[in-house]
């Protein structure tokens, strides 16, 4: 479960930690792009409270948007499961893409043919720099596990998304799955 090498497809889970930060505490976040040059991801787990017809009306949906990280918060994003349908797609991993034609994908979704189970958006991304994300592994900051869930990691990744995989790496870290997320709250 646990990875041993940074590589585009795999989760980084958030160290638990009791100070927390803002943008990633308790984040699970999909790895989208690693090269020498830096890293591109996208927060799985932090739904806000947009719908994407909030931001583009012409969009007859109510597919959620989510907080894709700290990075140019004023651009929407998306990953789908469905690069046979949207034109220009990059794969990130094993039937798991990144982005396309825009306006294609728009039509697609009012009239029916791309689902929720399909797309996710984002505002933002997360981003490091030629090693930043290697320095924040050294530091013990993430913990990096291989996307098990494919293509289907859409479906899948829920605001108990950490919890869930905290769970699952038992241990130690089964004392965090149940702590709350400000701990004055306690």
């Amino acid at each position: 479960m646990i990875a041993e090498k940074l590589e585009k497809g795999h989760l980084l889970i958030a160290e638990p930690s009791i100070i927390g930060d803002l943008s990633f505490n308790r984040s699970v976040i999909l790895l989208a792009d690693h090269t020498s040059e830096g890293s591109v991801g996208f927060i799985l787990n932090k739904p806000l409270k947009y719908t994407i017809k909030d931001l583009l009306p012409e969009i007859e949906s109510n597919f959620k948007i989510y907080n894709g990280g700290p990075v140019e918060q004023d651009n929407l994003y998306f990953i789908h499961n469905v690069p046979d349908l949207i034109p220009n797609s990059i794969e990130i991993s094993k039937g798991i893409f990144w982005g396309g034609d825009f306006d294609f994908t728009k039509e697609l979704i009012n009239t029916g043919v791309i689902k929720k189970k399909n797309i996710r958006f984002f505002l933002g991304y997360t981003g490091w720099d030629s090693e930043q994300l290697e320095n924040e592994m050294h530091a013990n900051s993430w913990i990096l596990i291989k996307n098990n869930y494919e293509n289907k990691i859409l479906g899948k990744a829920s605001v108990d998304f950490w919890k869930e995989k905290i769970v699952e790496l038992g241990g130690d870290y089964l004392i965090w799955s149940n702590a709350p997320e400000n701990p004055i709250l306690n």
